[in-house]
């Protein structure tokens, strides 16, 4: 039985279900849309940072959201899990930025508003 060590990460509607385990730096994505090359480089940044990428295996799970919110996601899922694995990591992987989530979301769209805040052009007719 393997034992992985989990973590999630959020942005916009993007999640990331990342598992961490001891192994020789393999990184496996379940991504439908988007590049996978880019992620799996935007992913290894933070195994980088603190150099051991030859040293876990990924197992990621996206869905939700485009592109770079789910690059942001999966980021920010690893650097989780990594903080679990090691509490040593956590001081290093927060001066970079990589443990914060970004809070922004969709604003919801108001009644007589074409957007959440685009009003139709003002008529004096």
């Amino acid at each position: 039985m393997k034992e992985y060590i989990f973590g999630t990460g959020r942005r916009k509607t993007a999640v990331a279900q990342v598992r961490l385990q001891p192994g020789t730096g393999k990184v496996v994505l379940a991504d439908k849309k988007g590049p996978v090359d880019s992620l799996a480089e935007a992913v290894s940044e933070p195994l980088k940072l603190l150099s051991v990428e030859k040293k876990y295996d990924l197992s990621i799970k996206l869905s939700g959201g485009g592109v770079q919110a789910r690059l942001e996601a999966a980021r920010l899922g690893v650097c989780r899990a990594l903080e679990k694995a090691n509490e040593s990591f956590a001081k290093t992987l927060h001066k970079e930025g990589f443990l914060t989530r970004d809070p922004r979301e969709k604003e919801r769209k108001k009644p007589g508003l074409k957007r959440a805040r685009r009003a139709p052009q003002w008529q004096k007719r």
